[in-house]
């Protein structure tokens, strides 16, 4: 294997990352997009193959490299594995324990079905803010409110993008988030000046997708009154219908708002679901528990539960999958990470990052080649976090060279980055929502309309130059040196 220092050429450092483009494209093209979730793993095995096939032809394979590489990507992607283990068990203990249920009931009691996707938004947003997670917000209240819009008639793609569009626009300017914190340490911003910045593309953006989802409203045709009666009756004889059960979420959220770290969070949360089914359900428990208390945790935790109660939309939202309805997620995780480490350890990613950033002079240009940039990372690397770290770095000299602020370039990587991360079917944000919500990525993409608003919001204020501060001796500078 050649250890010398070797960087594949741009031609062929590109072809992976189109190649998968193609995969996915044929995969929708021939199967439809829920196929995505099915061939994603052997695509992007593919692609892994191909990236290290083509450095290998060209005489740039290093072992060194390659093992740097997979550490970086290792060392993002590989905590979320356990999160999302976590994750499915809060999914399944609380439908069980009676939370969510609980949920649904006042929803569907309270809530105006015109105004559902504004509130969904609106709330999972104010959450999202104070926990500063949006895979929490998204894994506890988000799965609530996808059971109530599911039923009162509600495309699972529209409450999908309510639910995500809220909750990142809450991680985004939420001073307690990580990739928020992260994108400013990165670029030497103060955590509160980068917030304020952020405003100016996350208001307008999140303004226009709140207008999107009541005009959505307006339109919906609600289920019908008997359908719904239904539903409620069915819980009620299913359920214990109590709000004592909202303490478990109560308590969750404290744990978030005080900083208790995600995955222990996730994982009290599970816990305190399981007691919340001896606690609250005493005939959850009678009907799974013939097989003795340890088998009914165990197989419930593992592989879910299944209601017949011949009313097949209430038994769809209610059954559950468990740990093994998330191994289909976990395993395209490790494949993406597999990419990643490919593109970063074969020099492939810097190639293009490098080539990309020598073309870079003006304003406009900087701004759109960074939200360019960071689709990009987010398809190669398929985690925010080193996307996030990995661009910082590419445009910090860049931005300085041309008098630009350090905080416009840490929010340009949020908008390109932290929240089109859940729109990339293969990146590990997308894979846990798809898998979370139930939705593939594909079909809530065009109802996330806060994340892919920010970053055409970003290019047209960048384009404005509205409170973007350049220095003149320092972009002139500039000029001349892309010109020379």
């Amino acid at each position: 294997m050649n250890r010398r220092a070797c960087t594949p050429p741009l031609c062929i450092s590109v072809l992976p990352i189109v190649a998968l483009l193609i995969f996915f494209a044929g995969i929708i093209l021939v199967a439809g997009a829920d196929a995505i979730s099915e061939f994603s793993t052997v695509s992007l095995l593919s692609a892994t193959v191909l990236c290290i096939l083509l450095a290998a032809a060209v005489g740039c394979l290093n072992s060194r490299g390659l093992l740097t590489g997979f550490l970086r990507s290792a060392r993002q992607i590989l905590p979320a594995v356990p999160m999302l283990v976590c994750i499915a068990m809060v999914g399944t203990t609380w439908m069980l324990s009676g939370v969510v249920p609980v949920l649904i009931e006042y929803g569907l009691q309270i809530l105006n079905p015109t105004f559902f996707l504004v509130i969904t938004c609106i709330v999972c947003g104010v959450i999202s803010v104070l926990t500063g997670s949006s895979w929490s917000t998204i894994a506890t209240i988000g799965v609530a409110f996808m059971g109530i819009g599911t039923l009162m008639g509600f495309n699972a793609g529209w409450i999908a993008g309510a639910v995500i569009s809220g909750a990142y626009f809450g991680d985004k300017v939420s001073p307690l988030s990580d990739t928020t914190v992260i994108a400013s340490s990165t670029c030497g911003v103060d955590l509160f000046d980068h917030i304020r910045y952020l405003m100016i593309t996350s208001v307008p953006a999140m303004t226009i997708a709140l207008l999107t989802f009541f005009i959505a409203g307006l339109h919906i045709e609600p289920m019908s009154q008997i359908s719904e009666n239904n539903i409620l009756n069915q819980l009620n004889e299913t359920f214990v219908l109590t709000p004592w059960t909202l303490l478990i979420p109560a308590i969750t959220l404290i744990m978030i708002a005080v900083r208790v770290p995600t995955l222990i969070t996730l994982f009290s949360s599970s816990m305190l679901g399981l007691i919340g089914i001896f606690v609250f359900q005493p005939g959850i428990v009678d009907r799974l528990s013939s097989d003795g208390i340890i088998a009914m945790i165990a197989s419930l935790l593992w592989s879910g539960t299944t209601f017949n109660t011949g009313i097949p939309a209430f038994d769809d939202l209610v059954s559950t999958s468990g740990i093994t309805g998330m191994l289909p997620t976990i395993s395209l995780v490790l494949c993406a990470m597999m990419f990643g480490a490919a593109m970063i350890g074969t020099g492939m990613l810097a190639r293009v990052t490098t080539t990309l950033t020598s073309r870079m002079h003006g304003r406009f240009s900087l701004v759109g080649g960074t939200v360019c940039s960071g689709l990009f990372l987010n398809s190669c690397t398929a985690d925010q976090y080193l996307s996030i770290i990995i661009g910082g770095n590419m445009y910090r000299t860049a931005y300085k060279q041309f008098g630009l602020e350090p905080r416009l370039l840490s929010r340009t990587l949020e908008d390109s980055i932290s929240v089109t991360s859940v729109i990339i079917p293969w990146n590990s944000c997308g894979v846990t929502q798809s898998a979370v919500l139930g939705v593939s990525t594909l079909v809530y993409m065009p109802y996330c309309v806060f994340n892919y608003l920010s970053p055409l919001m970003s290019l047209l204020i960048a384009f404005t130059g509205f409170k973007i501060k350049q220095s003149v001796s320092a972009a002139f500078k500039g000029t001349q040196t892309s010109a020379a």
